[in-house]
């Protein structure tokens, strides 16, 4: 049951992301062939195998950027759509309760959660607020605002990505080595650094450009 849920979760940020960026087909084919290419390669074990050199995770890095720079070149010059926008970052509070559940479960290091260096789930928390104040207000914050955000945001998330990649099992671990990031070298949490985070990152990527367009 974990393991459905935390796929449509995946799926949920997928969803969201073609709705909320022009629903471009094939920016979305481009996604659902990746995450497809990822998921087969980690059910057969291919990413457990972590003795290799280079080192077989390496393929999600250099996925993640052909996927990233291909996605952004299709959806440039599309205007995200605020609350798709803040209902994707609003998922990131679920993702924080999935990695403190695997916490528990031995599976992934204590300062990957939002109880050790992870702050992601305050970017989440702080978007259902602005979600739900849209909602109600039909405004949104001044775009110097948003722009601080967006950037905080990232900051956040390229620090539990560092984490995430210096406590894994690999050749550059730094840390955690009593209680490694072994999850995400697994289906269907290999869809974390594999499909969420790109889309949240792009995300974020896409909502900067526009606004310091406007500015």
């Amino acid at each position: 049951m974990q393991k459905v849920l935390f796929i449509s979760l995946s799926l949920s940020f997928l969803l969201f992301f073609y709705l909320g960026t022009g629903r471009n087909g094939r920016a979305l084919g481009a996604a659902v062939l990746w995450m497809l290419l990822v998921s087969i390669l980690a059910i057969q074990g291919f990413f457990s195998v972590t003795d290799t050199v280079p080192p077989r995770f390496a393929v999600i890095f250099i996925g993640n950027i052909i996927c990233v720079l291909y996605l952004y070149r299709l959806l440039k010059n599309e205007v995200v759509d605020y609350q798709y926008s803040m209902i994707i970052h609003s998922l990131r509070i679920l993702v924080e309760i999935a990695l403190y559940i695997l916490f528990l479960q031995g599976q992934v290091p204590k300062i990957m959660t939002f109880e050790g260096w992870n702050f992601d789930i305050l970017v989440g928390i702080s978007a259902l607020i602005l979600l739900l104040s849209f909602r109600i207000n039909k405004s949104k914050p001044s775009k110097i605002v948003l722009l601080i955000w967006n950037y905080v945001s990232i900051l956040f998330l390229i620090n539990i990505v560092t984490i995430g990649i210096l406590s894994a099992p690999l050749p550059i671990q730094q840390l955690s080595f009593e209680q490694p990031n072994i999850a995400v070298l697994k289906f269907p949490y290999i869809l974390l650094p594999s499909l969420i985070v790109p889309i949240v990152f792009l995300i974020h990527i896409l909502e900067l450009r526009r606004l310091t367009k406007e500015a």
